[in-house]
């Protein structure tokens, strides 16, 4: 007890004292925000206490040994809770930065991601009257000036903001989206506080750097803190996938925004994981999960430009007039762009997985930092065993007991995941947060990595390597032998995919039937 005492109170001294000086040296007056000073010693403490807790319970058994496997995975648990109750007191960007850890499934410990999914749905809620006065500061108005109605619940509150439904004088339905009032000041001290923190458990426990957590963080908070960005990416990706006619987004009220008031047609739907909703109003599941297989494969290897939040509250399905299905692409606060260079680079990695390559697994792979860890890259980019992936995963249909071990095989690998996520560009951390939330959507399904979506994959990354191979030659022979071979490889893909359909139709099944008795 006297050494658990010691490291306690040592631990929490060490960061009191480094996260003062820190603070201070770093320009922060606590006089900017009462609170700063309180939320800043939850996060110490908090901190403290998983740091002594980790330390003293391995120390109770040999690495390696199934009990200490036992004693690492009840830490993490302990550990995750903690945090929660961190996110959920100090809210703001905490509560952001724990939900992208919910969402990182296959790549941290499962206690961590399971308790922290849960901050999807408990985001905290402003008072009516503080999100009234965002407004007055906002639009210079009263807001019963500007709306005719406002209601007070709002549709849903977020970490950073929470959308209220209202009407305009001239009776439009809009949805108005208005950012928490404090969260603007309070994300500076927090984001420099969660910087120094991490960088303190990097020191104190080596094999676990998430540097790249505090990182991504820094970068893009501010970024999801302006709705004029927002509104821009809207338009944005509503034109480069303007081909696809069944994405819509909501159209933006620029009179009527600003940083942190965002104004936005009111858009219906059912959320993309609710099978009963779909069943309900005769929307077909397989149309839904490709065509957003569809969409996200064409922002990330053809367009560079992708949508980083797709979790269901944010993809809404709905029938149209003419008995079609659209799918409603909501909140455009989060947007990752790629350098060619990179989108190359992932697009031909998803080209040696999905033809089984090992070579060109291991090339690209490393050309994205991963050096000898290309398997493991590998694994983590498909959320698959690396004997699914040497079989070929698209011949390769995905298990429960094939999902079990690949989570299973993450938890052993903590440091080495950790140290690959520092390696890799900083364009791929979003892309796994992504990618898991995609598998997320397609598990509620019960749809998950069907061949379409690998077709859909295979399409675009042809598409991708081909039109940059194009823009840098000038040769015109070059350029007819690239367009031809482009075209006969789409062309198979084409046939493939037409073969996929045929195989599953009614006629060729009552065919082959009476053939499969009699070979019996």
């Amino acid at each position: 007890m006297l050494v658990v005492r010691v490291l306690k109170y040592g631990v929490t001294g060490s960061l009191l004292g480094s996260s003062a000086l820190w603070l201070h040296y770093n320009s922060w007056d606590p006089v900017d925000s009462t609170v700063g000073l309180v939320r800043i010693g939850r996060a110490v403490v908090t901190v403290a206490k998983i740091a002594v807790d980790y330390k003293s319970t391995l120390s109770q058994a040999p690495a390696g040994t199934p009990e200490y496997a036992q004693l690492k995975s009840a830490c993490h648990l302990r550990s995750a809770e903690r945090l929660y109750q961190l996110c959920c007191a100090n809210r703001g960007c905490y509560i952001k930065v724990g939900q992208h850890i919910g969402a990182l499934d296959y790549l941290l410990p499962t206690e961590y991601v399971q308790t922290m999914k849960v901050l999807h749905s408990k985001a905290p809620q402003s008072s009516l009257e503080e999100i009234h006065q965002v407004l007055r500061e906002d639009l210079g108005k009263e807001p019963l000036e500007v709306f005719s109605s406002f209601d007070e619940q709002p549709l849903g509150a977020a970490s950073l903001a929470q959308v209220h439904r209202a009407t305009l004088h001239d009776g439009t339905e809009v949805a108005v989206k208005v950012q928490h009032p404090k969260v603007q000041d309070q994300s500076k001290v927090d984001l420099k506080t969660m910087d120094l923190l991490v960088r303190i458990v990097a020191k104190l426990f080596p094999d676990f750097q998430f540097l790249w957590l505090s990182d991504e963080a820094k970068k893009n908070l501010p970024r999801e803190l302006d709705f004029l960005q927002e509104g821009q990416n809207c338009e944005k990706v509503e034109q480069i996938l303007k081909k696809y006619r069944y994405l819509r987004v909501p159209k933006i009220y620029w009179e009527l925004s600003t940083k942190r008031v965002l104004t936005m047609e009111f858009c219906q739907g059912g959320q993309i994981n609710d099978r009963q909703y779909m069943d309900e109003n005769a929307i077909n599941v397989n149309e839904v999960t490709r065509n957003l297989g569809k969409l996200y494969s064409e922002m990330i290897f053809v367009q560079g430009f992708i949508h980083c939040d797709p979790h269901p509250g944010n993809v809404l399905v709905r029938k149209t007039a003419d008995s079609g299905t659209e799918i409603v692409l909501l909140d455009h606060g989060l947007y990752q762009t790629l350098t060619d260079e990179f989108r190359l680079d992932y697009s031909q990695l998803w080209q040696a997985i999905l033809g089984a390559d090992v070579k060109g697994i291991e090339e690209y792979s490393k050309r994205l930092g991963a050096g000898k860890m290309y398997g493991l890259l590998a694994c983590m980019v498909s959320a698959r065993s690396w004997a699914a992936l040497t079989k070929g995963i698209d011949k390769t249909p995905l298990s429960e007991g094939e999902d079990n071990e690949v989570k299973e095989y993450a938890a052993r690998l903590i440091p080495q995941i950790s140290d690959l996520l520092n390696r890799v560009p900083r364009q791929m951390l979003l892309l796994f947060k992504t990618n898991d939330l995609l598998r997320g959507i397609e598990h509620a399904l019960n749809c998950r990595a069907n061949a379409s979506s690998f077709i859909n994959m295979s399409r675009c990354c042809v598409l991708a390597v081909s039109n940059h191979q194009l823009k840098t030659t000038t040769k015109w022979t070059e350029r007819v032998k690239i367009s031809l071979s482009r075209s006969i490889t789409l062309w198979k893909i084409d046939f493939y995919e037409f073969f996929l359909w045929l195989t599953t139709t009614a006629v060729v099944q009552w065919i082959c039937t009476p053939i499969t008795r009699l070979n019996n």
